[in-house]
């Protein structure tokens, strides 16, 4: 059976947070609010970190674990439609200010309008990124690269992905046009 929480885990507590590996280290605490609470379970308090989209469970005398002494109302996710920028994660490489994302399966796209652009961008992503040193194999796939409306749009918290790239419909809302290349 767990132990009783202590009177700080409330829902809606802030807290700072630090990952185990970096317990022994100078680094910063990340600082998050508890979002729920299952005391059937050992890691009963749920965690979710400021600018995160997803929960960490954890236990309520982690060592980790700092209890603040602020109780807020939890916050909702961001939900729809949005405007891709490095903040949101699986959305960290830009080149010249071009966003380039690579998906799972290989896919990649370049959250731009312009050609050129694009193929600046893609180009400095593979040579750096996927270590491609072949001009030709690099000038190929540029051919490959189509121009496509699309939306962005988050996905529930407990999604395999936190966003997901759609092709544009009748909604015109944060429609963009990007530089996709297909695997």
């Amino acid at each position: 059976m767990p132990e009783p929480l202590p009177a700080q885990a409330v829902v809606g507590r802030r807290i700072a947070f630090t990952h185990h590996r970096d317990l022994n280290k100078a680094s910063r605490d990340q600082h998050g609010v508890i979002t729920g609470i299952d005391t059937e379970q050992r890691a009963a308090l749920r965690i979710r970190l400021d600018g995160a989209r997803s929960n960490l469970n954890v236990t309520p005398d982690y060592e980790g674990l700092h209890y603040l002494d602020e109780v807020v109302p939890v916050p909702e996710l961001p939900m729809g439609r949005f405007q891709p920028s490095t903040g949101q994660p699986g959305m960290d490489y830009v080149y010249d200010g071009v966003l380039v994302v690579e998906f799972e399966d290989g896919d990649m796209v370049a959250i731009t309008g312009d050609r050129a652009k694009a193929e600046a961008a893609v180009a400095t992503y593979l040579r750096e990124q996927a270590g491609i040193d072949d001009e030709g194999d690099i000038r190929h796939a540029l051919g490959d690269l189509v121009d496509r409306d699309v939306f962005f749009a988050w996905e529930p918290e407990d999604a395999d992905c936190a966003w997901f790239m759609h092709p544009a419909d009748a909604d015109p809302t944060d429609v963009m046009n990007v530089h996709y290349l297909p695997a």
